[in-house]
């Protein structure tokens, strides 16, 4: 199984987390620093199979992000992960067509069963 799961993740420490976490169960990470980025990357990668999006980031906003990509590509299943997690917070990554939404620090295991609800 060689699935290319995009992390939207400005932050270095994050991305290594999710990195270790995804390679480890022989998934191939794809960064993306902010929604810009994201999008251009999901416009030009079909392989892409889950997007693990950040919200707070810099250039685009995870939510925006979110909405753009949806765009592009509907069926694509795009998980909020995030430090906030008010029933708002949640609503609005809701509201921009996220599929699941998580919340930091990430449970290594959670991770991996919200991927893999969407893989398998």
């Amino acid at each position: 199984m060689n699935l290319t799961i995009l992390i939207v993740e400005d932050d270095d420490t994050s991305y290594m987390y999710f990195e270790e976490v995804l390679k480890r169960k022989g998934l191939r990470p794809v960064r993306a620093e902010n929604g810009t980025d994201a999008v251009e990357i999901v416009r030009s990668n079909p392989d892409i199979a889950v997007v693990l999006m950040d919200v707070k980031m810099p250039l685009m906003n995870g939510h925006d992000a979110t909405k753009q990509i949806k765009k592009i590509r509907p069926e694509l299943p795009v998980v909020i992960q995030t430090a906030y997690a008010s029933m708002s917070d949640r609503q609005k990554a809701f509201n921009a067509g996220c599929d699941d939404f998580i919340t930091k620090p990430v449970n290594k295991d959670m991770l991996l069963e919200k991927i893999a609800k969407f893989l398998f």
